[in-house]
């Protein structure tokens, strides 16, 4: 498959393309920014690699969070914030990576990185391997064009259109998930808020699940190639040595045939990645932590 800077979309969109656009909703880049977008100070940020072809195709409107939503994201933010700032007091330990202990699964079918992502994000907190990704899928009405990031009410009390925060929250009371979305070009306070986030989660036993737009000219994640691909994982622990500077994820693709998505053979189960590029993938979608 060519592998051009622009490549045309109906190519570029293979069967791993793991995310169902909202149909004939606005492009996102002529509404309103997601949440997430350049805070002040901020707003000549250079464009991230891949930023431009990620407007000029957005198909997904503005996204909304419910008012208890923002309340919890806010509440969320001061606690990561606050553990922070007393790990940099203290002198963080020096212990490699420190993870929530998240149990891999290979993707069942060449869509379905969204229901293997629910279910190892699943397992971090509960420990519980196995589940059903068919069971998964169903919840988050996941179809061949994957499992959508915003724009989706699933069958669970109180839904808020983000399909994977709502499952992860029935599924795990009391967790607290919320989505946080990213602009095309993530902004350096994006990017130190995803190392709290990810910092925090760990810690308390919770993996996040990132929605990846890797896009041609972009970075990509490891293995994955210069194409454009919807893509769910689960990342399940950061480097203590470093502040969150890298990361660790696990990959449903990791595993999968070649005769279900081509190029699997070079995609590994779990992989190291810098945090600021894994923010950078996310953009334009995000994640929900």
């Amino acid at each position: 498959m060519p592998t051009s800077a622009f490549l045309p979309r109906a190519l570029a969109l293979t069967a791993a393309a793991l995310l169902a656009a909202t149909a004939a909703a606005p492009s996102a880049h002529a509404s309103a920014p997601p949440p997430g977008e350049a805070t002040s100070g901020e707003a000549d940020t250079p464009l991230a690699p891949g930023a431009a072809y990620k407007a000029a195709y957005d198909t997904l409107g503005a996204q909304r969070l419910t008012p208890a939503q923002r309340r919890l994201d806010a509440a969320k933010q001061a606690r990561a914030a606050d553990t922070s700032a007393t790990a940099r007091g203290a002198g963080a330990a020096l212990a490699g990576y420190k993870l929530s202990g998240a149990l891999h699964q290979s993707q069942k079918t060449s869509y379905w990185c969204g229901p293997a992502t629910l279910v190892i994000t699943q397992s971090a907190h509960d420990g519980v391997a196995g589940r059903s990704q068919q069971d998964a899928a169903t919840l988050l009405k996941t179809n061949t064009s994957g499992t959508a990031w915003y724009g989706v009410n699933i069958n669970v009390p109180g839904p808020t259109g983000y399909p994977m925060a709502d499952a992860l929250n029935h599924r795990l009371p009391g967790a607290g998930y919320v989505p946080r979305a990213l602009p095309y070009t993530p902004t350096a306070t994006d990017k130190a808020n995803f190392k709290q986030h990810i910092t925090h989660n760990t810690d308390n036993d919770y993996a996040i699940a990132g929605n990846a737009w890797e896009v041609p000219g972009g970075p990509h994640l490891v293995g994955h190639p210069n194409i454009e691909i919807f893509h769910w994982v689960s990342i399940d622990g950061y480097n203590t040595d470093t502040a969150a500077a890298q990361v660790d994820y696990l990959d449903p693709v990791g595993g999968v045939s070649t005769s279900v998505i081509s190029w699997a053979g070079s995609v590994p189960r779990s992989a190291h990645i810098s945090s600021d590029t894994l923010t950078t993938i996310m953009g334009g979608r995000g994640y929900v932590w």
